[in-house]
């Protein structure tokens, strides 16, 4: 299932609890398809760059919200009962692109990734080489105080 943030611009006037009663039944929708929330960040008030007109006036703050979420590709066109909801003032679903997660990731893209950038190729290397030549030369003899304990 593909990653998905959905963005919710919410009447500023919107109680908490109202908030949290749209947010719920967007999660138990994602639920009843077998996906996944991953995260819920709320932004609170934002100024926004131009007025969103709604038949009981026009807009000029709202309140942000952004939901991750794993689902399935049709869960776009499920949701297109928010459109009725009179506390939105729009929302949005975005798709994540090449990103890995799951199975799919391992460490070795990673170094690799890291290598790509030509940064790190000194010190993989150097690291490698000093760890085969380690051995006893590197302990240290423990020095006491003037008493001459412990020697």
């Amino acid at each position: 299932m593909p990653l998905y943030d959905c963005v919710l611009l919410l009447k500023p006037n919107v109680v908490k609890e109202a908030v949290m009663d749209l947010v719920s039944r967007v999660g138990k929708h994602v639920y009843g398809r077998n996906g996944v929330l991953t995260n819920i960040k709320s932004f609170g008030t934002v100024q926004l760059g131009y007025g969103i007109k709604k038949l009981d006036g026009r807009y000029y703050q709202a309140q942000l919200m952004q939901m991750t979420m794993m689902t399935p590709p049709s869960f776009n066109s499920e949701l297109r009962y928010l459109n009725k909801e009179d506390r939105l003032l729009r929302w949005l679903l975005v798709k994540h692109r090449d990103i890995k997660y799951g199975l799919e990731f391992s460490e070795d893209d990673a170094k690799n990734e890291l290598r790509s950038l030509r940064l790190f190729d000194d010190v993989y290397s150097e690291e490698d080489e000093d760890d085969d030549d380690e051995g006893e030369d590197d302990e240290y003899e423990v020095k006491h105080s003037e008493t001459g304990e412990g020697m």
